[in-house]
């Protein structure tokens, strides 16, 4: 259902206030950059710091300004079923391609309890549903068997997953107990080029938020399979994958934003704070490595 570079959109903050005109800005010029699908209110755009209301009204306008022009996978996730349930609904009626939803975070829910989740959202709710794991922040991990148990109980519903626990085998075991054409997407920037090597689709990506040109050329090289280009523009964006990552995210990416952008602030909310130098000096020298600056 989807492919490409998909980034994980930034939520842009003016005077603690969500930046409307700034995230318009930024949706435009991730489409004309060649994005093949947009992400808002996911880890990356601080959905966990955002009201209902904020996070409903980002959904709002990411679909409002992509226009039809690509997709939007909106984020829904929430440790409480009921809430995630509230924004897949809300996303639904705003004209949404699918939701992506991660795994309850904080409450430590078992394989049954993910299952039971994951199945009330299909149940109840008509979006599509993109699973996203990432244990590293949720600490539980959406184990391959439960993929596999919820995919084939809901084919029709349940139609990718970002995968960002770091494995690399889950691909393969995916692609056997579901099958080839099931959609799955890499979560984790510097292994996008193994990931699709083992059959994923892409990325959504915090990187292509301020290389999204470079990402999309990146994608295109693996889908035409020309891998030596792929590798060139992989080393060239190496460095910036793990440079996103030098300080709490999304300080970093914000940041580089801010490099590339006069009309984008590095401001982030707390808990998280704005970049240390030092991880600032990391995404300056990355940004230079990838010709962004």
């Amino acid at each position: 259902m989807f492919s490409g570079s998909i980034p994980a959109l930034v939520t842009p903050f003016r005077d603690g206030s969500f930046d409307e005109r700034a995230f318009r800005k930024l949706v435009d010029w991730q489409i004309e950059q060649g994005s093949a699908a947009l992400v808002p209110c996911g880890t990356t755009g601080e959905a966990s710091t955002l009201s209902n209301a904020e996070h409903h009204r980002v959904i709002e306008v990411c679909i409002e300004q992509a226009a039809g022009r690509v997709p939007v996978i909106a984020g829904c996730g929430s440790n409480d079923t009921r809430n995630a349930a509230l924004h897949m609904t809300f996303a639904h009626k705003a004209g949404a391609a699918a939701g992506l939803c991660v795994a309850p975070y904080y409450n430590r829910p078992s394989q049954a309890g993910l299952i039971a989740h994951f199945s009330y959202l299909a149940e109840t709710c008509e979006l599509p549903i993109v699973l996203y794991n990432v244990p590293g922040r949720t600490v539980t991990d959406i184990e391959d068997e439960t993929v596999v148990a919820l995919v084939r109980k809901y084919p029709d519903r349940i139609v990718a997953i970002k995968d960002a626990s770091g494995d690399l085998s889950r691909v393969a075991d995916h692609r056997m107990g579901i099958g080839r054409e099931f959609c799955q997407l890499s979560g984790n920037d510097e292994l996008w080029l193994p990931h699709s090597a083992a059959g994923g689709r892409g990325a959504i990506s915090v990187t292509a938020n301020v290389a999204p040109a470079l990402c999309a050329e990146f994608h295109n090289a693996i889908a035409a399979n020309e891998l030596k280009k792929a590798r060139e523009l992989n080393d060239r964006l190496f460095p910036l994958h793990y440079a996103m990552f030098s300080d709490a995210s999304p300080a970093p990416v914000k940041y580089a934003l801010s490099r590339v952008h006069d009309w984008i602030e590095p401001t982030v909310r707390l808990p998280i704070i704005e970049a240390s130098d030092e991880s600032r000096r990391a995404v300056d020298e990355a940004l230079e490595h990838a010709g962004l600056i």
